[in-house]
């Protein structure tokens, strides 16, 4: 992935408001409901994503920028294995295999000879059985996951080490820091390969804000659809929905889309909570207008005050 500030288009001291904005603007030109049938737009949303991810994160920014972290979030090598894994040791000074000159001879055999077994000495037990050869050390790795794909628990894909990509499924009930286990893609070893292990983190939405299962939004409504009621269009991770609003509806009430929310661990969905915000004209010619109108109800009279 490129620079994360070019891929937003913003300059490396913008503001979060700014951030947010830019990524607002290109993830709703970029979403892939819009353009399914545009590979290129799906990966550059998935850049985006990513980006915005590290430079919402005020610690993850800052380590940016000073270089401890590269663009994907993974720490900046000095040296060695990019991967953080550790192969294994074929031997060193001090710790290495001795030959004695014995020609490959096992000499636990001779002495079973010697001593009709027993392991090199009358009296001993029968050998121990030889441990079977380890397998190479398991590679590290880190997966953003979209919001949208984490709730919906579209299938995921992932570029390893050796430059081969590979397609793995999400579980259900998925939480930031949950491991995945690709078998056989770690180094090589005498018994075989180790496994990637790949740990996943959940992007962010500009909107959209878990709760357990549950997603949650606060909706704008204006007071026209306040008092009056009426259809409004609502943002899901499935695409936009209708949601009706009742007449008289106060600012901070709840509506529930049912099966909107993140995938549960037994196989469900959780439901999307929509928290209506009503929201006033920002015309003060406007506003004065509606003042005028309105009448001066005591709203706090339950209240005793």
């Amino acid at each position: 992935m490129a620079d994360p500030y070019s891929i937003l288009g913003v300059s490396k001291g913008a503001d979060e408001k700014a951030i947010k904005s830019a990524y607002r603007k290109l993830a709703k030109e970029l979403h892939p409901d819009k353009n399914k049938d545009n590979p290129k737009a799906s990966e550059r949303f998935s850049e985006i994503t990513q980006a915005y991810d590290l430079l919402s994160d005020p610690k993850k920014r800052g380590q940016f920028d000073r270089g401890e972290i590269d663009e994907n979030g993974q720490p900046r090598f000095a040296g060695g294995n990019p991967f953080g894994g550790g192969g294994y040791s074929q031997g060193g000074p001090g710790g290495g295999n001795f030959d004695f000159g014995s020609g490959g001879i096992d000499l636990g055999d001779i002495f079973d000879g010697l001593f009709g077994g027993g392991g090199g000495r009358p009296g001993a037990g029968p050998r121990p059985q030889q441990a079977p050869p380890p397998k190479g050390a398991n590679i590290a790795y880190e997966h953003l996951v979209s919001f949208t794909d984490a709730a919906t628990l579209a299938p995921q894909r992932i570029t390893l080490g050796d430059g081969k990509t590979v397609e793995f499924k999400l579980p259900a009930g998925l939480v930031a820091g949950q491991q995945i286990r690709i078998p056989g893609r770690g180094q090589p070893g005498p018994g075989g390969n180790g496994d990637a292990m790949v740990t996943l983190k959940l992007g962010k939405h500009p909107d959209l804000v878990r709760d357990g299962d549950h997603i949650r939004i606060d909706l704008p409504i204006s007071i026209k659809e306040a008092v009056d009621g009426g259809k409004v269009k609502v943002p899901t991770v499935d695409g936009a929905v209708m949601l009706t609003v009742p007449p008289r509806t106060n600012s901070g009430a709840v509506l529930r889309i049912k099966g909107r929310g993140f995938t549960t661990k037994s196989g469900g969905r959780g439901d999307q909570l929509v928290t209506l915000m009503i929201h006033l004209p920002s015309d003060p010619a406007e506003l004065a207008r509606l003042s005028g109108v309105l009448s001066d109800n005591n709203v706090r009279e339950n209240l005793g005050v």
